[in-house]
């Protein structure tokens, strides 16, 4: 078959299979070019999913009538200057519109602020309807309607109904949350209406922004993000660890303010939640990247949801130090939501929670309470032990438990972990309010031999002991494990590893930090490395596979934090079998040594599985229960 020149209409069917991949892909694309035209109000209307209408309407700039024809041409924007390399605005390719009116019915319809009057230009499956005057604001409004119908092959591949509608919600709430002080509203007979007031570009208002997006909780069990590095200036809100979603659709991402979808970012925000959330859950993250734009290209894919970065070590590193410092420098915080779970449980009425049954030696409640056999309470086989303390007097010291008091082997420390800091402070007389003053306050009681129940000055808290020394422990192994070199062990016979060169390149690039985590690499000729030594830590293990997952590791984000997981990963299993078990009877010295060492330890609120430790009820939630408020 001889080469011939594609067909205008071809090239854009073509393009729009890149481009507009849903519904929601042309709201995006309509809604950035709103908001590069200055828009203040963005409105949206669907129908059918999208499928039927899709209707943007804004009161930017507008399109002069004698730029019309050029809007809906291949390649033709206001918005790209001659260097490519200086990208600062939503779009640049000049794509979008030729590419949704060739498989579509597309009409324009714009006015500028100096023209009297709108102009209106159509498209109809790629076929161009003559301009003609119109009646509207300042602004444009762009109406797409039946939506793939020059090309049915697509309309198979799409969901249904409600489906896209959620697609397209996504998308414009994704966009709203980088520019709080524009006003967004999306409506059509296929949705409910989503309005989201402008606020201002403020820290404030911001964050005002993303709890319209996000919801209201998000802000009280957030953490505020602010860190740069070598001219990257990383900012945004992470959620603490004990507030978590299923998947990963509530972490926005954005890049000099467009929003991406990049697995570079997804994964350093999986690398600094690696071990304070459960393997099933995931974090919640508004974070915003500000760089220079010629050190990262939005030229990568006509969509532009993805972007490479020059230096991708760099953006991880400081994504992942920023959220780790963030976490450590909060301190130890409660989710509010554990809370309202909790007086959902406590009201009259409220269905019975079935708990899914612990982890790794984790002891349910449930569990605990069908253990003492009893239907209601009884005094006299109740697993509850009220602490004997005088929390009146000047200062206060155990005398005893009521219903079972320690024997005399009992020992008066734990015996695994380091507590010896915590059990100098508990064995002095501290004053009642002093105790009462603290995060965790002073312990009161211990409830099914596994709760510690503490009292504040305006809440309840109950904390899981077994939970909480065992982050206690690890938390003690990781400083101990990354305050010096890993211990290592030489094999007795070199392990030869043949890779691609680039790969045993990049080890060898690596060495000396790898040495410092106990694995000994050196080049072996070309396209091969010999291992050495191995870390002690991992005892038996597969040196090739380590090898070749740490290879790729590198070349994907030019780290090596695979052997460091690893050997945290180890660190976790000491600290949960080497911790305080639940069903051990703790003294009062006990209980409050570790409340003040959960207190002086990053990251206590979980444990070393995503668990919380800990939840707090405020006095006021309590009172609630009981009608006093």
């Amino acid at each position: 078959m001889p080469i011939r020149q594609l067909s205008e209409t071809m090239i854009n069917q073509i393009a729009a299979g890149e481009v507009i991949e849903r519904p929601a892909s042309v709201v995006k694309e309509l809604v950035e070019n709103a908001l590069d035209a200055g828009a203040s109000k963005v409105e949206v209307v669907t129908s059918g999913g999208g499928l039927n209408l899709i209707r943007v309407t804004d009161d930017g700039f507008g399109i002069p009538e004698r730029e019309l024809a050029l809007a809906i041409a291949r390649h033709c924007t206001s918005k790209l200057t001659e260097d490519i390399n200086d990208i600062r605005s939503l779009g640049f390719r000049g794509e979008a519109l030729p590419s949704i009116g060739s498989v579509s019915r597309l009409s324009i319809r714009s006015r500028t602020a100096s023209s009297d009057s709108a102009a209106e230009i159509g498209i109809e499956g790629g076929r161009v309807l003559p301009i003609k005057p119109a009646a509207a604001n300042r602004g444009t409004t762009v109406e797409v309607r039946d939506l793939f119908f020059a090309t049915p092959a697509r309309l198979k591949f799409m969901k249904g109904e409600r489906a896209e509608s959620s697609a397209i919600s996504d998308i414009v709430k994704r966009i709203a949350i980088a520019f709080p002080t524009v006003r967004f509203t999306l409506a059509g007979s296929d949705r409910t209406t989503l309005e989201l007031p402008a606020t201002d570009d403020s820290a404030d208002g911001s964050l005002r922004r993303v709890a319209q997006v996000m919801g209201a909780d998000f802000p009280d069990n957030s953490i505020a993000i602010d860190a740069m590095r070598e001219g990257v200036h990383l900012t945004g809100h992470v959620s603490i660890p004990s507030f978590t979603r299923a998947n990963a659709l509530q972490q926005y991402a954005y890049v000099n303010g467009r929003p991406v979808r990049d697995k570079l970012i997804a994964g350093a925000i999986r690398g600094a939640f690696a071990d304070v959330l459960p393997r099933d859950r995931h974090a919640v993250t508004v974070l915003f990247l500000s760089l220079d734009p010629a050190i990262v290209d939005v030229n990568v894919h006509p969509a532009k949801a993805d972007v490479r970065f020059r230096d991708p070590g760099l953006v991880r590193g400081l994504i992942v130090g920023a959220i780790r410092q963030a976490l450590a420098d909060a301190g130890i915080r409660s989710a509010t939501t554990g809370a309202a779970g909790m007086m959902a449980a406590f009201r009259p009425g409220s269905p019975s929670y079935a708990h899914p049954g612990p982890a790794n030696g984790h002891r349910s409640y449930d569990a605990a309470y069908r253990a003492s056999g009893a239907a209601g309470f009884d005094p006299a086989r109740s697993p509850q032990r009220p602490l004997d303390m005088q929390f009146d007097s000047p200062g206060f010291e155990h005398t005893g438990a009521r219903q079972g008091g320690f024997g005399e082997n009992e020992q008066a420390a734990f015996d695994a972990g380091p507590l010896a800091s915590a059990d100098a402070r508990a064995g002095q007389s501290e004053a009642a309010e002093t105790l009462l003053g603290a995060v965790l306050g002073a312990a009161r009681a211990q409830v099914h031999e596994n709760y510690i129940v503490a009292q504040t000055r305006d809440s309840l808290i109950i904390v899981d002991q077994h939970a909480a020394h065992e982050r206690l422990v690890y938390e003690a192994l990781k400083n101990a494990l990354h305050a010096r070199p890993v211990p290592s062990q030489m094999l007795l016979l070199p392990e030869i590893i043949d890779l691609p060169e680039e790969d045993a390149e990049r080890l060898a690039v690596h060495s000396e930090t790898l040495a410092r985590f106990g694995l000994g690499i050196e080049r072996f000729g070309p396209g091969a490395v010999a291992v050495r030594e191995t870390p002690s830590m991992l005892g038996e293990t597969n040196v090739q596979q380590l090898v070749r997952d740490l290879a790729d590791e590198i070349a994907d984000n030019d780290t090596v934090e695979t052997l460091k997981e690893r050997l945290d990963k180890i660190a976790a299993t000491m600290a949960c079998h080497g911790s305080v078990r639940s069903g051990r009877l703790l003294k009062a010295e006990e209980m409050n040594a570790l409340l003040r060492q959960m207190e002086a330890t990053p990251g206590s609120g979980t444990c070393n599985h995503g668990r919380p430790t800990y939840i707090e009820l405020k006095l006021a939630d309590i009172e609630r229960l009981f009608g006093r408020r």
